[in-house]
């Protein structure tokens, strides 16, 4: 993304297996949101301060451990909200027994400053599985894609509640984004940390299946092996 574009966006890599967490701010008013809080929280909100920054709250790609295990942690040390899909806002309120998570739906925007964060539902890897679409303006978009989308490859379908048919029909939609798009994905799964829609939609089978039920044929039959 532009440089002089007025946006902090750090990806880190953190815990055993290989997640990514995202720190999404702006450079005028230096506030910055931590998403996916797990791992090692004190150590990102540490990098963030370092950079000038204040982390003013967290935002939630889906419930799973790997990616919300230190939830209370970061609501301890940054009293700020937990933006949770509304989907999921129920099994988070109990695991952290907080009131500062926030549910919210497909479509709501979240101002950083004057950066936004759009909400982007995409349930397939689980039902409340949802992306964040950082828009700035004047500059390129950059897709948050949690679990959803990967480089080379996309969630897993198969734990509880998983469905291969949400998962295509919220891969399609992000087909539809803009080329130039970046993604960023939850894992550093591939040989590259980050990605664009265009190269995904002309390189990842995930992408490429001509219709869902080839798509779904395909996770059965992975589900099997």
């Amino acid at each position: 993304m532009n440089e002089q574009a007025p946006i902090y966006l750090r990806q880190i890599e953190v815990g055993p297996m290989a997640n990514f967490v995202y720190l999404i701010g702006d450079t005028d008013t230096r506030e910055c949101v931590l998403v996916d809080p797990a791992w090692e929280v004190d150590q990102v909100v540490d990098l963030a301060e370092k950079d000038g920054y204040t982390v003013t709250g967290g935002l939630v790609t889906h419930w799973h451990p790997d990616h919300t295990n230190q939830v209370e942690r970061l609501l301890d040390r940054v009293k700020g909200k937990l933006y949770v899909h509304a989907d999921e806002e129920e099994i988070l309120s109990k695991l952290v027994g907080r009131s500062e998570v926030q549910k919210t739906v497909g479509g709501d925007v979240l101002e950083v400053g004057s950066v936004k964060v759009r909400f982007v539902h995409t349930p397939g890897h689980t039902p409340g599985s949802q992306c964040f679409l950082v828009q700035v303006p004047g500059d390129e978009a950059a897709l948050v894609s949690g679990d959803t989308l990967f480089i080379g490859a996309c969630g897993r379908t198969d734990f509880p509640k998983g469905s291969p048919e949400d998962m295509y029909r919220s891969l399609d939609r992000q087909k539809a984004l803009p080329d130039k798009t970046v993604l960023l994905p939850g894992h550093n799964y591939a040989d590259r940390p980050i990605s664009t829609i265009k190269d995904e939609k002309e390189t990842n089978p995930m992408l490429l299946f001509p219709s869902m039920e080839d798509f779904v044929q395909a996770h059965v039959a992975r589900r099997r092996t």
